[in-house]
This record gives structure tokens, C-alpha cells and sequence, in this order.
């Protein structure tokens, strides 16, 4: 009885049909919408189709559909060029000899991030996340500095950027309190990562290896490929910039998985690497997964990572400070970066953190 009180009798449901979102002719007259494309940076030349509708609690939204300029084989040759004529080189260093390869992995970075100390406690946006992460990695140097290093790792990905597209959402859709424009955290994000690696390379080199995230699934993935080009013509770099969800990395004794922390759970992931790998895993002794995410280190027991029977997991800290919804919820993490030091023998025999 009580679902028939709410239910729509033809004539209400006539009515909503005739008062449903039409595409809007003028655009021009209307601010709800002159303030939506211009906060997307939209074109409104492009604009081919509006259409309008109100949420309940009388807020505007607005389905854009444009027109597409784009002329994808001048943009494809553009981009060969670029890899082509303008990839740097660089001079060769003559490296000492090592025993340890040293994990540099500043995980969830969230360039465009943007965060109130007033409201959550601690300020966060583009400048700091450049900041921190570069502070880091020569703060984890500098802890390194006992050991004799062969290679670098340095992992890159994991959030990377804070959005993924022109409307200031993750790649699913979630909108984010962001500091600047889309296309300015790419070019923030490669320029920092660039450095990153030119600072990492006069130590040893470095394979750069690229995590496939939730935030910037399809960005992050075209900013890896970048960062392929720009390295092409420098022997010493090596980067991973494929789509592959678990990224495995042999060193030594070690066998050492890298996954964003969004995808496989945590107790599949020691068989998976087993089934997957089997080759590399019968050649190791000791094996561990490097998981991100979640911004923070999980606790079982009084361990900061759980050990499976053949293999450890941990997540890792990030250097960014929680936004405005992971404040009111509470989840706030204590911003840093971390890097691990295995010895071709022995597995992980350091581990470093630097702490903001």
C-alpha cells in the first residue's frame, strides 16, 4: 500500500515528459552555462548540441556534445616529429661499480591537487606537490648514501595527476577540487619528472617503470610515453611506459611487483605474481609487492607490511596532504615519500623514508 502513495499516475507522468531538458538554442543568455564551459575550457564555437536539466536541489547541469577539429594525422606526425628532432641527448657517465639498486617511488603525487590549510589543516597545491616530491627523492638520496648503488628504480605513475580530463574529474568521473588547469599539470608533471630522472641518472641508471591509476588512467599513461621520448637518445634511461596493470622488476635475488593498489586484492597478488611470472619467480628468493592508493601505511599487527608465505606487501605514503573530502572523512595521512634498498643477495635491506 505505502509504494502506491508514490506512484505517478499518466497525466503526472505526461507532464514531466513535456517539461523535460530540450537542447538550448541561445547560449549566449545564459550564465548557468557561460560559467560551465568556461570553467572546461570549452570553445563555444565548438558547441554543437546543449542540453539542460536541474538537479533537485535546483543546481544546473549540462550535456555539451562539440564538434571534433581535431585532424588526427597532422597531431600524429606532430608528435613523431617531436620524438624525432627534439628528444635531448646526453653525455655519458662512467658509473663505480654497485651492489644495491635503490627504489625511489613518490607515490600519489596528485598534481592539481588542491588543499586549505583552513579546512583541512595543511595547504597542498601545485607548487608544494613539486616541491615535496623533489625535496624527497634528494631526502632519500642522502638516507641512501651508505650503500653502493647499481641501478635506480623510479616508479612512476600512481595518481600522478589529479585529473583526467577537461571537466576537472578523475577518469570515472569523480570531480576534484583542482589547482589550475588540465593541461598545466601535465606539463608541471614532465617537467618534474624530468628532473627527477636527471638528478636519479648521475647516481646510476635508471629504469623508470610507469603504474597504471585510477585518477589519470588515460593521462598518466600518455605523460609515461612522453617521458619515453624525451629519454630516447639516453642509453642510461630505460622506460616501462606499458598498460599492463602489474608491472614486475627482477634485480638480483629479488623479484619486486609494482601495482597502483586499485586492482587485484592484496592477498591475490604473492599467487598471482607466482602464476604470472613463474620463470622469474623460481629464480628469486625474495619477492614483494610495492602497492599505492591509499596514501598511507596498513597495519596488521604491529607490522607495516604483511608478509605471505614467499612474499611481501606493503603500501606506500604519499607526499600529498588530504583535499577537502578525504579531511571531512578523515582520512588524513601523514604526507612522505619512500624508497627501499635491495642488495642483489639479500633482498631489501634499507628502508627510507622522508617525511614533510
Amino acid at each position: 500500500m505505502a509504494n502506491k502513495r508514490f506512484r505517478l499516475s499518466k497525466e503526472e507522468q505526461e507532464l514531466i515528459y513535456q517539461n523535460r531538458a530540450e537542447p538550448l538554442e541561445n547560449i549566449n543568455g545564459n550564465t548557468a552555462l557561460d560559467l560551465h564551459i568556461k570553467e572546461r575550457g570549452i570553445n563555444k564555437d565548438d558547441i554543437v548540441s546543449v542540453k539542460h536539466w536541474q538537479s533537485a536541489n535546483g543546481e544546473y547541469r549540462f550535456s555539451i556534445v562539440t564538434k571534433d577539429n581535431i585532424d588526427r594525422r597532422k597531431i600524429f606526425d606532430g608528435v613523431q616529429k617531436l620524438i624525432k628532432d627534439y628528444a635531448p641527448k646526453y653525455p655519458k657517465i662512467e658509473y663505480k661499480k654497485g651492489e644495491c639498486l635503490l627504489v625511489i617511488n613518490p607515490a600519489d603525487i596528485h598534481i592539481g591537487k588542491y588543499a586549505a590549510k583552513k579546512e583541512t589543516g595543511d595547504d597542498y597545491n601545485n607548487e608544494i606537490a613539486f616541491k615535496r616530491v623533489i625535496e624527497g627523492v634528494l631526502g632519500l638520496i642522502d638516507k641512501a648514501k651508505g650503500f653502493t648503488i647499481d641501478r635506480v628504480l623510479f616508479c612512476v605513475g600512481n595518481d600522478i595527476l589529479h585529473i583526467d580530463n577537461v571537466y576537472g574529474s578523475t577518469t570515472k568521473g569523480t570531480y576534484q577540487d583542482t589547482d589550475g588547469k588540465w593541461w598545466e599539470h601535465y606539463e608541471i608533471a614532465l617537467e618534474l619528472y624530468v628532473m627527477c630522472i636527471e638528478i636519479l641518472r648521475e647516481i646510476a641508471p635508471v629504469d623508470v617503470v610507469h603504474s597504471m591509476s585510477n585518477h589519470d588512467y588515460q593521462s598518466g599513461f600518455h605523460l609515461a610515453h612522453s617521458l619515453k621520448a624525451w629519454f630516447r637518445n639516453c642509453p642510461e634511461i630505460k622506460v616501462d611506459a606499458g598498460v599492463s596493470h602489474r608491472k614486475i622488476y627482477k634485480y638480483g635475488n629479488s623479484l619486486i611487483g609494482l601495482e597502483h593498489g586499485d586492482g587485484a586484492k592484496m592477498q591475490d597478488l604473492p599467487l598471482l605474481m607466482a602464476t604470472e611470472y613463474p620463470k622469474l619467480w623460481a629464480e628469486t628468493k625474495f619477492r614483494y609487492w610495492y602497492l599505492h592508493h591509499i596514501h598511507h601505511k596498513v597495519k596488521h599487527k604491529w607490522q607495516d607490511a604483511k608478509e605471505y608465505i614467499g612474499v611481501t606487501v606493503e603500501y606506500l605514503r604519499s607526499p600529498s596532504s588530504p583535499d577537502s573530502w578525504h579531511s571531512r572523512k578523515g582520512f588524513c595521512n601523514q604526507p612522505a615519500v619512500e624508497g627501499f634498498v635491495h642488495e642483489k643477495n639479500s633482498g631489501q635491506v634499507a628502508r627510507l623514508v622522508h617525511y614533510f
